[in-house]
Parts: structure tokens; sequence; C-alpha cells
């Protein structure tokens, strides 16, 4: 009989504040649930190239590697959490990270990343992991303007179909992933 497979993290990083805060979070969680932390930066095509596929593709994936380095330092500094795994993906953040999430036991997200709908209390990104996650999910949110992180806001998968839930219907295209 092998061993069962260890339990794992999922944290989306897209360097941004609250993908830091996400990566304390994880820390925080993984002794509970006996977890590693995968750290996970995905980058897509700028939306600027829809025609055709740009040159110099090894500059995104260095700049996305770049990213998510300083969030790890940011988050650990020196000390991190045994285990960890940090990798950039190629593919839309939605779609690497719902499938990501399909070996994990939890997938953690900032509440907004780097998106251009600053007043989003919850971005795109998140809501469609809540909605499309093969776990459960837990939001954070930025931290207060007094420098305290708030509790972080946890839905699971499965409560994104509840009659509490907003629709999410247009980012159905997620969910075969």
């Amino acid at each position: 009989m092998s061993p069962a497979p260890a339990s794992q993290i999922v944290v989306g990083v897209d360097g941004s504040e609250q993908s830091v805060a996400a990566l304390r979070f994880a820390r925080k969680l993984a002794p509970v649930l006996d977890a590693t932390i995968r750290a996970v930066a995905a980058w897509d095509d700028p939306a600027e190239y829809p025609a055709y596929v740009p040159l110099g593709r090894s500059e995104y994936t260095h700049a996305a590697r770049r990213e998510l380095d300083e969030a790890l330092a940011a988050a650990f500094g020196e000390d991190a959490p045994p285990g960890l795994e940090a990798s950039v993906v190629f593919g839309h953040p939605v779609k690497t990270l719902v499938k990501a999430s399909r070996d994990a036991a939890l997938l953690v997200v900032g509440s907004r990343g780097h998106g251009t709908f600053r007043g989003l209390l919850v971005g795109s990104i998140s809501s469609a992991c809540v909605a499309h996650a093969h776990c459960p999910v837990l939001v954070v949110r930025p931290p207060t303007d007094a420098g305290q992180q708030d509790e972080p806001t946890g839905r699971t998968a499965s409560d994104a179909g509840s009659p509490h839930s907003s629709s999410h219907a247009p980012m159905d295209r997620y969910a075969n992933e």
C-alpha cells in the first residue's frame, strides 16, 4: 500500500498585496491541514495581441517569475514554509487555478489583484475560482487601513450555486477545466 498523497494548498499569486496576504494565510493554514503550499503565477498573452502570438514570450515568463519571487519574499522573507513549491504557468489565470484545484485541499486567492476595476470587492479571477474550483476556496481581502489583516472571506466551490450567491453564468466557460 502506497502512502497517501500529501495535502496541498494552492495559492494564486499575481504580485499584488492581496496575493501576498493569500500566501500568508496559506502559511497559517498549512499546519492545520497538514499541507504544503504551491504558489502559482499564471500569465497569458496580453489582450492587445488577440490575432497573433507575440514574439518574446520568455520576457513575460521572466516577469511573472520575478513577481512570484518578490511576492514570496514579501510573504515569507528568508523563512519559507517547508515543502513550498512555486511555479509559473502559461495560461489564463482562472483556467490555470481551476486545473490546479483538482489536486488541492484548498485554493487561496486574493479578493482582487492587478485588474483594472479597482472598485470591485471581489475580482473576476477570484469570483470565477469560487464558482468553478474543485476544492474549497478561500478569498483573502486586503489589509485594513490600520494595517491589520481582516479575517479572510471564504466560500467553498459548492457554495457558488447556492441561492445566496450571485450568478456566475458568464464564467461558465471555465466549468470544464
